[in-house]
């Protein structure tokens, strides 16, 4: 790879990358060990509060028994702790009906309780509050009746209806993941995909490459297509093709078959001689460049841009940037799961304080990257039994194959993070919220916000841990243009992989008041997919309908089919 492009420092390039670490090595970089250290200081210094919470647990420990009978009698009287009734690991009819089960899921939940009492009682800041609970949470659920055999009845269960046969494929299952995949139950069969086969599929050609990014256009599927073309700008944490996942799942062949002339950027995945890339270069050698490109193809004026989570916040950092300079070359935009406002990021928020980011800078000064395991590893302790714990149970007690899903096998192809754009960019933007602030300086401009007066349609999805939707709906009030914001059912991932379905909803509302909560009371729920909404809203922006520009130019002509190289590194 050239590196002209970028400042590498040489001493990186030449260093040797160490070990990559599990998830819990990763989730220690935030320190969840000190935490439960300062929890278990603060309840031994604070005993009356302590023995509070103990008597509590003792209380409802005597209820116990009382409960299993009236349930095992029939009795509809209610548990002595508060059971979720959305748990999936406790699904199974035995968790209420066998009296043995039930009294097991009674004691696990009072235990749950109990920790989260103590924690309550420990008199500790509330971040270290927070990073305790979530460490003696991933304690508890791996502790779970449901990990283990002699306590998971459905497992017991299928080892009965198969003879055996389950426990040996379990083993099976257990003994590959333990030699083959770090010893964590796998989440997927990627064996059935392929990357330009039946994942990143949507015809394209590569019309233009440097050494940060490819810029695909795709080929257009219907006899016109409107004038204003469309930029994809994915998050480069993960690989773009998110955002054309799958045929009949992909947001891109939705966008093309709604006459929209598509291109997206595809970011490389950096090693350690891109440890020196920063933001700035992400900028300036990514979007800004894909402008060039793309109005030289066309011949537009103005571009709309679709920004994902990452990508998102990099539109916006783009439009300020030009519109400081009387650059208009911009349209619309469209932010889908996109934080603007970091002062409130969730649970993300417990690895990006002060001091864990400090603790990643030196990892990653070793490494000259973040590993994309690293990252994801991050992402699964956030929602540990869904994606680390069901499949322990699925896998190895049950004996299963791990589930051909395409969103898994997108999320399994992971990317590493250059050191020094990711160490800007959790100083800056989760550690001090500069972008919200107006103080960002990027590329030599400050980035102000209110410079924005572009049409921006802003998706956020109900249950993203990743990007929680209330803190979404504050870019609603911080882009000077007009804003419409819709919620969408599924996660970070499947409210953006939403094809219309009966299973779908989304709300919308033309009113944007001061606050999500306010904002949702005035919503209308529809069934199906905000794609749909988007079309209509994509539509009005679009410009009039002309016969499709060429795939390519003279000054760019394609260079190869897509999706490229850099997505297959």
């Amino acid at each position: 790879m050239s590196t002209d492009a970028f400042p590498f420092p040489a001493e990186v390039a030449a260093g040797a990358l160490a070990p990559e670490t599990d998830i819990f090595a990763d989730a220690d970089i935030a320190e969840f060990g000190r935490a439960l250290t300062d929890m278990i200081r603060g309840v031994i210094e604070h005993p009356l509060a302590a023995s509070g919470a103990t008597a509590v647990f003792a209380s409802r420990m005597t209820q116990l028994p009382g409960a299993v009978l009236a349930s095992w009698l029939g009795s509809e009287a209610p548990p002595p702790v508060r059971l979720d009734p959305k748990d999936r690991r406790f699904a199974d009819p035995a968790w209420k009906d066998n009296p043995a089960f039930y009294a097991l899921r009674l004691f696990y939940q009072a235990a749950s309780d109990l920790t989260d009492d103590l924690i309550d009682s420990a008199g500790v800041n509330p971040v270290t509050a927070a990073k305790a609970r979530m460490a003696t949470h991933l304690l508890l659920d791996a502790a779970a009746p449901t990990n283990f055999l002699a306590t998971n009845p459905t497992a017991l269960k299928r080892a009965f209806e198969t003879g055996g046969m389950s426990l040996l494929n379990g083993l099976s299952n257990f003994i590959d993941d333990a030699l083959h995949n770090g010893g964590r139950p796998r989440q997927v069969d990627t064996s059935g995909f392929t990357v330009g086969v039946n994942l990143a599929a949507t015809p394209s050609r590569v019309v233009y490459r440097n050494d940060l990014m490819e810029l695909l256009q795709y080929e257009p599927q219907s006899p016109q297509v409107h004038q204003v073309p469309l930029l994809c700008s994915p998050p480069w944490i993960n690989k773009y093709y998110v955002m054309d996942l799958a045929p009949k799942r992909s947001f891109i062949e939705w966008a093309v078959q709604h006459g929209r002339t598509v291109f997206a950027i595809s970011y490389r995945n950096p090693g350690p001689d891109m440890s020196g890339v920063t933001l700035d270069d992400y900028l300036l050698h990514g979007p800004q460049q894909a402008f060039d490109v793309i109005e030289e193809i066309t011949g537009a004026e103005t571009i709309d841009v679709v920004g994902l989570c990452l990508g998102g916040a990099l539109t916006v950092i783009a439009d300020a940037y030009l519109s400081a300079v009387d650059d208009t070359r911009i349209g619309s935009l469209t932010l889908l799961n996109t934080l603007v406002d970091y002062s409130e990021p969730g649970p993300l928020g417990l690895f990006t304080d002060e001091r864990t980011v400090a603790r990643l800078e030196k990892q990653m000064a070793k490494e000259g990257h973040l590993p994309g395991k690293s990252m994801a590893g991050t992402f699964d302790v956030l929602r540990a039994n869904d994606l680390i714990f069901n499949y322990v149970a699925a896998n190895w007690l049950m004996g299963q194959k791990p589930p051909a899903f395409d969103i898994l096998a997108w999320n399994s192809d992971a990317t590493r993070m250059p050191a020094a754009m990711h160490s800007f960019y959790l100083r800056n933007f989760y550690v001090e919220n500069k972008l919200a602030k107006d103080q960002l300086e990027i590329g030599g401009r400050q980035i102000r916000l209110g410079e924005i007066k572009h049409d921006t349609y802003i998706v956020s999805a109900e249950n993203d841990h990743i990007v929680p939707w209330r803190s979404a709906y504050k870019t609603t009030h911080l882009l000077a243009g007009h804003n419409r914001f819709v919620l969408s059912s599924g996660g970070h991932i499947a409210g953006i992989v939403n094809p219309p379905g009966p299973k779908g909803w989304y709300e919308i509302s033309d009113q944007l008041p001061p606050g999500p909560d306010q904002w949702r009371t005035g919503t209308t729920r529809k069934s199906g997919s905000w794609w749909e909404d988007w079309a209509v809203w994509s539509d009005e922006h679009g410009g009039p309908m002309i016969d499709p520009p060429p795939l390519g130019s003279d000054t760019y002509p394609a260079l190869e089919d897509g999706p490229g190289r850099y997505v297959l590194a």
